[in-house]
């Protein structure tokens, strides 16, 4: 009798101690849950309640102009899978994404590596490939669409110094995506610049110096040690871009306004045109949410193929 009564007390003690952290623990999380609650009111009103609203609007034919709002379920999904503009503006997309996040990587990489072997005059070469990332995408394209034209153009006139015949440029649809691209790529390089010398100056010299009493040479020193190293910086600029190429607009709407013939319309501004030109607010509500997804899916497949192939330390 002694034994189960004993037991039984233990039992309620240890119930009690459970009860009472399980009573700390919730007020400990309320308590945070108020200290952040500050920070995230503007990010529910902001962010996630507007982002909610037009995943409710993709459901709708809403104009924009009538007080009536109806529900039409997965129309405007099967009207924009089965439509071929709506193809060809995923092409697009895709081909200025690939188009200008690479080069963006390999050349800022590029200039990285020649900065970082350079004795004197870094900070001045510094401030100058970084002055375009912070100078307004717009006046940036203005400045461009001057050079890119055709018959007063500094680009065709230097192109015609050198023996090589002029290019329509933004005139073309065969050369307006390109434009799109060179003038993007031009904006971002000083960015990955600037990210590649603090991830170069953070590579071993040990390990370079270790390589290199082994007999190994420069490119082969870069490819087996340096590359790696800096794989969670190249990462990660590689994300960031991505979002980046597919949130362009600026550039495109001062260059191109999409064409000629749609050549440079992307999803971003294929949905401004629906939503703000033809007042397709529903259907531009479907076509932003599939710009979401697309950017979750591809950040996913980076983060996965990352954890197979980036060195952390």
């Amino acid at each position: 009798m002694k034994k189960s009564y004993y037991n039984n007390r233990k039992k309620k003690a240890r119930q009690n101690r459970t009860k009472g952290k399980g009573a700390r623990r919730f007020k400990e999380s309320m308590t945070g849950f108020l200290f952040l609650l500050p920070a995230l009111l503007p990010l529910l009103v902001f962010w996630v309640g507007p982002v909610l609203y037009s995943l409710w609007l993709s459901f709708t034919d809403w104009d924009m102009m009538s007080p009536e709002i109806h529900f039409v379920g997965l129309s405007n999904y099967k009207s924009l899978i089965g439509q071929s503009d709506f193809m060809a503006v995923l092409q697009n997309t895709l081909v200025f994404a690939l188009g200008s996040v690479i080069p963006t990587i390999l050349l800022g990489l590029l200039a990285a590596l020649a900065l970082s072997s350079a004795k004197k005059g870094t900070r001045i070469y510094r401030m100058v490939m970084f002055a375009p990332y912070i100078t307004p995408m717009v006046a940036v394209s203005i400045v461009w669409s001057w050079i890119f034209e055709p018959r007063a153009g500094i680009l065709n006139y230097v192109l015609s110094f050198l023996g090589i015949h002029g290019l329509k440029w933004i005139q073309s649809r065969n050369t307006a995506m390109l434009s799109v691209i060179i003038v993007t790529v031009w904006k971002q390089i000083g960015w990955t610049l600037l990210f590649y010398l603090e991830a170069l100056q953070k590579v071993p010299g040990n390990l370079l110096e270790a390589a290199a009493i082994d007999g190994a040479g420069k490119v082969k020193r870069f490819l087996k040690i340096t590359l790696p190293m800096i794989s969670p910086t190249t990462f990660f600029l590689l994300i960031i871009t991505t979002i980046n190429s597919l949130q362009a607009y600026d550039q495109i709407q001062v260059l191109t306004q999409g064409g000629p013939a749609g050549s440079t319309r992307t999803l971003l501004y294929y949905y401004y045109q629906e939503a703000f030109e033809s007042f397709h607010t529903g259907k531009a509500s479907a076509v932003a949410v599939i710009l979401v997804l697309i950017t979750v899916i591809l950040s996913l497949a980076e983060t996965k193929v990352s954890r197979k192939y980036i060195y952390y330390e």
